[in-house]
């Protein structure tokens, strides 16, 4: 079945789905988006996702379409026109299209464009990768300073994904001035006895929508939580490792460039954060 996307406001089959290639989205990657997940058809952390767009747009001083029970309205109409169950929305607001390419911002009365599509993902919940864990490798942070803006710059990420299957890895963790920042789509942390630690907030890092609930529903648990930079060394000596993001939820990391983390095997502080963050996530989901 051909899916329905949006695009400015009508819902369209895909093939019909076109926007301007004088777009700066297009041609400067001059956007920001956002990915919900959806969990029995209902949105995940729907309102923290509305945030961070509104954050986003306000630092690259891009106008927000919509209200939150106005974006609220259409990625549930996408839900529902998709007959998506489990799976993800995809929005991606662009400054517009100014008519012909230049460096410098279009007109502020410039509309922006306005794209979600959905992607099916059949019991992602149940990841069998939550059960064997993920391998990283590490490799050099070389993306741009105001990482904390979620814009669609994700050249280096992808190349960065590519590099790991290269190597056989699951996925790569950024690091910079010998301490790990993130991984190419997802906050990265570490576990030391009952201890969390992961990378303050800051330009440095992608302010994660998942990371936001984790660590709230872990001090719920009476975890401790440290937030600062570490090694990869550190890393590598550490109980256990995990990442969080909307797609893959809470993931076991079970080794670090080769090296094993731990038992090898995922541990119980990241399948405890998987079971009470899914737990809340379909409460909580609108």
């Amino acid at each position: 079945m051909s899916r329905i996307v949006h695009v400015n406001g009508a819902y369209l089959p895909e093939a019909n789905a076109m926007i301007s290639v004088f777009d700066r989205g297009f041609l400067m990657a001059d956007a920001v988006y956002e990915v919900t997940s959806v969990l029995g058809g209902r949105l995940v952390d729907f309102a923290g996702h509305c945030r961070r767009l509104a954050r986003s747009l306000d630092a690259l001083e891009m106008t927000n379409p919509h209200p939150d029970d106005g974006w609220l309205a259409i990625h549930r109409e996408m839900v529902a026109r998709n007959a998506l169950e489990d799976g993800m929305v995809y929005l991606q607001v662009t400054r517009g299209n100014p008519g012909d390419r230049d460096f410098a911002y279009p007109a502020p009365e410039t509309a922006p464009t306005v794209v979600l599509f959905t992607q099916s993902k059949p019991g992602l919940a149940d990841a069998p990768a939550a059960r064997t864990g993920w391998q990283v490798i590490t490799i050099p942070d070389l993306r741009w300073g105001r990482r904390d803006i979620k814009t669609t710059q994700l050249l280096y990420p992808s190349m960065g994904k590519m590099m790991a299957r290269a190597a056989g890895a699951d996925d790569a963790w950024f690091t910079e001035d010998g301490q790990v920042t993130e991984g190419t789509s997802n906050n990265a942390y570490i576990v030391r006895g009952n201890r969390i630690i992961t990378r303050a907030l800051g330009q440095d890092i992608l302010h994660g929508i998942t990371r936001a609930a984790v660590l709230r529903l872990a001090a719920e648990a009476q975890m401790e939580i440290e937030e600062r930079p570490f090694t990869i060394t550190e890393a590598q000596g550490a109980d256990e490792a995990f990442v969080t993001s909307a797609s893959a939820f809470v993931m076991p990391v079970v080794s670090i460039d080769g090296t094993r983390i731990g038992t090898g095997r995922p541990g119980p502080v990241a399948a405890r954060l998987r079971e009470i963050y899914l737990d809340e996530a379909r409460r909580s989901a609108v």
